[in-house]
């Protein structure tokens, strides 16, 4: 699963993309929204880890563009405060992460990504 992390704190930046790191997951991190259409354009990801309050374009405005491009597309947004129910309505597969969080909380909803996108596969 290739996952881009866009986070513009350098240091929460370089710690949590290593510890999403595990088997079968290539982590990309950046520190704008910007930044990550430009990869994104590139070689699509199959999820989107995005703070929401970022310089520029804000991880909100992120996840609507590309849930443009691909409604189906696995998005999960990490905020400070909570953001209720309101992603929630942009597509299926859209998850919202309060900070701050533990990293048992962030690797049990990448894991259930995971399983979520393998039986979608199988299908």
């Amino acid at each position: 699963m290739r996952i881009v992390y866009i986070e513009d704190n350098d240091e929460l930046r370089e710690t949590i993309g290593c510890l999403m790191e595990g088997p079968g997951r290539s982590i990309t991190s950046c520190a704008s929204a910007e930044d990550a259409l430009l990869l994104d354009a590139q070689a699509p990801f199959d999820l989107v880890v995005s703070d929401v309050s970022l310089p520029g374009q804000s991880g909100t405005d992120l996840a609507q563009a590309l849930l443009k491009q691909s409604p189906q597309r696995w998005i999960v947004l990490c905020s400070g405060y909570d953001l209720g129910h309101y992603p929630a309505q942009w597509g299926p597969n859209v998850r919202t992460l309060l900070k701050p969080f533990e990293i048992e909380e962030l690797e049990a909803l990448l894991s259930q990504i995971e399983a979520q996108r393998a039986n979608v596969s199988l299908q």
